[in-house]
């Protein structure tokens, strides 16, 4: 069992929930139980996942919640395109959040593998 709150990753990922939390308080009330639910729910997921593959008791298991983590950010990363297109964000706003969203992508990776690596 591993402290997710030693993980960098996982700092850039909950920082990265926040974020959206703040940015889709923004969006019209009509989305709140669309795009603003699913956005929410997805970049919740990724720190969530982290969270609870740490808890878990193999590097297995870990690699399985990672990798449903890196799912969950790509299906964010599409939800930020797609609101930037119905212009609930702006360009500043999409690229900040788009960028997050990668670099918890390209943390995750190397993480997976190298825990595949050492099975």
């Amino acid at each position: 069992m591993k402290d997710f709150r030693e993980l960098k990753v996982w700092h850039k990922a909950h920082q990265l929930t926040l974020d959206v939390y703040r940015h889709t308080a923004m969006f019209p009330n009509e989305e709140k139980y669309g795009l603003i639910s699913q956005m929410r729910r997805s970049g919740a997921s990724v720190p969530t996942n982290i969270a609870e593959g740490c808890g878990r008791g193999s590097d297995a298991e870990l690699v399985r919640f990672l990798q449903i983590s890196m799912g969950s950010a790509s299906e964010l990363e599409y939800q930020l395109f797609l609101a930037k297109d119905l212009d609930y964000l702006d360009k500043p706003a999409y690229e900040q959040l788009t960028r997050q969203t990668l670099e918890v992508k390209r943390m995750l990776a190397p993480l997976i593998n190298s825990l595949r690596t050492r099975r």
